[in-house]
C-alpha cells in the first residue's frame, strides 16, 4: 500500500494526490477498527458507512434516516443498515417523532457504549505498520506524529 511514494515532496501535494492520500488514510482507519461482536460477516455494510452515519448523527442530533441520507448522499437503505448497527452497539438512541409517529428520531447515546469505547481505544499501530510495510519504530512514530498534527488541525 505504497501509493503515495510517487508524490514529489519538494513541490507539495496537489488535489489528486491529496484525494488519493485521503483514500489511503480511510483504508488504514478501516483496517484499524476492531471487528464488531459476532464478526464482520454478521453485519452488512462497511465500517465506513457506519462512521459516516455516526458522524452525521453526532452533528445533527434528533435526525432521521432520510435526513442523513440527504446530507451524506448515501442511499437510504445503506443508512438504515448503518443506523441498525449503531443502535445494536448502543451508540445511538431512537425515539418516535412526536410530530409524525411513523418516523423515528436518531440521537447519539447519552453515554458511550462499550463498543464505542472499544473503537475509540483501539490504536492504528498495526494497521499503520501494515500500510507502511515496516515495523521500524522510528518510521512508525514519524508517520503517527504527522497524523496527529493533521488530526489536530483538520478533524471537525
Amino acid at each position: 500500500m505504497h501509493q503515495i511514494r510517487w508524490i514529489d515532496y519538494h513541490r507539495g501535494v496537489n488535489g489528486v494526490e491529496l484525494f488519493l492520500l485521503g483514500r489511503t488514510l480511510m483504508k488504514i482507519g478501516e483496517d484499524a477498527m476492531p471487528e464488531p461482536p459476532g464478526g464482520a460477516d454478521r453485519h452488512k455494510g462497511s465500517a465506513r458507512l457506519v462512521l459516516i452515519a455516526a458522524s452525521d448523527v453526532a452533528a445533527h442530533p434528533g435526525t432521521t434516516v432520510g435526513d442523513i441520507a440527504a446530507r451524506t448522499g448515501l442511499p437510504q437503505s445503506q443508512i438504515s443498515t448503518a443506523v441498525a448497527r449503531l443502535k445494536e452497539a448502543g451508540a445511538i438512541t431512537v425515539a418516535p417523532d412526536p410530530a409524525d409517529r411513523r418516523r423515528v428520531l436518531i440521537s447519539p447515546a447519552a453515554e458511550p457504549s462499550a463498543r464505542v469505547e472499544q473503537v475509540r481505544a483501539t490504536t492504528v499501530d498495526a494497521a499503520l505498520a501494515a500500510a507502511l510495510g515496516t515495523d521500524d519504530p522510528h518510521r512508525l512514530r514519524e508517520v503517527a506524529d504527522a497524523l496527529a498534527v493533521l488530526a489536530r488541525h483538520l478533524v471537525p
